[in-house]
């Protein structure tokens, strides 16, 4: 059988001339129907987008048309299908299926098979090489866009300086990387020593250490990255293992590639991100650089965040250490008793306190309200706390105190101040000669202490007042107390009654559960009913959330 140029058509006999052709086209055209054109069907395939061929019921090749006489060079008229260099044409031929996607010549492929009349085939073969590549792309770009927003969202919950780090180091791996690698210095570092951790796609936990700057500098472009030198992340060849042992585990087979980021952070370069991929694998190319240098600015704020939250947090131990409730001191015929029960958010740091100081004759209480949270409301418990000790050693009466820590608040600088003030109970009481135990007690805006009788019977002492440091010319209450065997004064800020509980935890625990609370532990020693309280507070709370809560019973010695 002899070939035809591309675009030609071929019969079975051999060659016709185009008159030939012509003249039995029309003469075995049907009644009442154009004659076929030959050439004009010829120019229309050949004007296809995509490759035609054409099979006879032999499954040899009639027709070839232009495109695919440039795509499939190698299939000519009269080629087997089913032998032809093109295998899975071949292959599809051979099995009867209608299509076929593959690779062919550096092109990617795409066939479909139609059914013609006579036990005749057709394939339309088209060149999908560019959307295929343009579909790759777009996946490509889904999975770097989901990736970094998985990220995102991980380093948004690594509040703390050591989840931050493990998850910028176990994220890259094995999306960016088959190992990933964090150097930095702490913030505080007792040594000038660059600590690391390393997770990999072998282990599951990550690996922390410190190593010297000799092992730092084997690694190429890390001491540059650790200077925050402004260059992007770019790629570096394979490196050997040496001076790299406690930086790669050996299990590790030796990197093909390595690409070492800065890690931005707030004021200086936070670290470096070391990624290394195995010689199986493909190197980074222009978009893995530029996603991994999106991923180490996001790392590199995580990090900054999370240690704005360490040094909040350890500010805020430091200032609640400083106000825990003092020891007791030992007040000869007086039983006193204190409780505390810090707000259940943990960097929360609450102004209720509680303090006694003995003196000469008896001793002075206080039992106060900070208004307000955070270090400005630290500070300010501490000035109260402070300004009570040495206002003492000038004056014992307690609405005079209380008139001298109102002009000592009301004198401190707006700028520290801003507008914050303290309830106040502040008492002085003293042993009386039948053993009874004399107070004198004034308010300063705080709610009215409980007295509690050893008959079960639970009253307010009125003491009334206004908020101390609030108000210039600020008025205070005195009231006078006698206290018997087995009675005592409750004390406590206003977080006992406004603890919340209940079946949905929106309910108070209220001043009447707490008077109850109080008659069902009558006569009992100031320390017992003080736990009874809080252990009533804290069913009651179930684990919600609640305020600070202080409080503070006074009673006189058992005989």
């Amino acid at each position: 059988m002899t070939s035809t140029r591309p675009g030609a058509f071929a019969g079975a006999a051999g060659e016709r001339t185009s008159d030939d052709r012509s003249e039995r086209t029309a003469a075995e055209a049907p009644h009442g129907t154009s004659p076929v054109d030959a050439d004009l069907a010829r120019e229309l395939l050949d004007g296809l987008d995509e490759a035609v061929l054409t099979t006879d019921d032999a499954g040899l090749v009639v027709l070839v048309n232009a495109v695919a006489g440039a795509l499939l060079p190698e299939i000519v008229v009269g080629t087997d299908l089913t032998g032809c260099p093109f295998a899975a044409l071949a292959a599809a031929t051979a099995t009867g299926a209608d299509d076929f996607d593959a690779e062919h010549l550096g092109r990617r492929l795409r066939g479909v098979r139609r059914t013609l009349g006579g036990n005749r085939s057709a394939w339309y073969v088209r060149d999908v090489t560019d959307e295929h590549a343009r579909t790759a792309e777009l996946l490509a770009e889904r999975r770097r866009t989901r990736f970094l927003a998985d990220a995102g969202r991980q380093l948004g919950l690594a509040l703390e300086g050591d989840q931050a780090l493990r998850a910028v180091a176990a994220l890259p791996v094995p999306y960016l990387a088959d190992l990933a690698l964090v150097v930095h210095l702490p913030p505080t570092p007792t040594e000038h020593r660059p600590h690391w951790i390393r997770h990999t796609a072998d282990h599951s936990t990550p690996v922390t250490g410190t190593v010297g700057w000799d092992v730092v500098a084997a690694v190429p472009g890390l001491v540059e990255a650790l200077d925050g030198e402004p260059a992007d992340p770019r790629p570096w060849p394979a490196i050997t293992r040496a001076g790299i042992d406690d930086l790669v585990p050996a299990d590790l087979d030796p990197p093909s590639t390595l690409l070492v980021s800065p890690i931005p952070g707030a004021g200086r370069t936070a670290g470096a991100l070391v990624l290394l991929r195995r010689a199986g694998r493909a190197g980074f190319d222009r978009r893995d650089v530029e996603l991994v240098r999106e991923f180490a600015a996001r790392a590199g704020a995580a990090l900054a965040t999370a240690q704005l939250h360490d040094e909040q947090s350890h500010l805020a131990r430091v200032l609640q250490h400083s106000l825990l409730p003092p020891r007791l001191p030992t007040v000869a015929g007086v039983r006193l008793a204190g409780g505390y029960r810090a707000a259940g958010d943990g960097l929360r740091i609450g102004g209720d306190f509680y303090d006694v100081l003995p003196t000469d004759d008896g001793a002075l209480f206080a039992v106060g309200d900070v208004c307000g949270k955070g270090v400005g409301a630290a500070v300010l418990t501490g000035r109260v706390r402070q300004s009570l000790q040495t206002l003492r050693l000038v004056e014992r009466q307690p609405r005079e105190l209380l008139r001298l820590l109102d002009r000592a608040l009301l004198d401190l600088p707006d700028t520290s101040r801003r507008g914050q003030f303290t309830t106040l109970l502040l008492g002085a009481l003293r042993v009386g000669p039948e053993g009874e135990l004399r107070l004198r007690i004034a308010g300063g805006g705080h709610p009215a202490p409980l007295v509690v009788r050893s008959d079960g019977t639970v009253a307010a002492l009125r003491v009334g007042g206004m908020p101390v440091g609030a108000l210039p010319g600020a008025r205070f209450a005195a009231a006078d107390l006698r206290l018997g065997p087995g009675e005592l004064l409750f004390t406590r800020t206003d977080g006992v009654a406004d603890a919340r509980g209940g079946p949905h935890g929106a309910e108070t625990f209220g001043e009447q559960r707490l008077r109850r609370t109080l008659a069902a532990g009558a006569g009992l020693p100031p320390a017992t009913l003080v736990d009874r309280v809080l252990r009533e507070i804290d069913t009651w709370c179930a684990g919600h959330r609640h305020d600070d809560i202080a409080m503070l019973a006074i009673g006189p010695a058992a005989d």
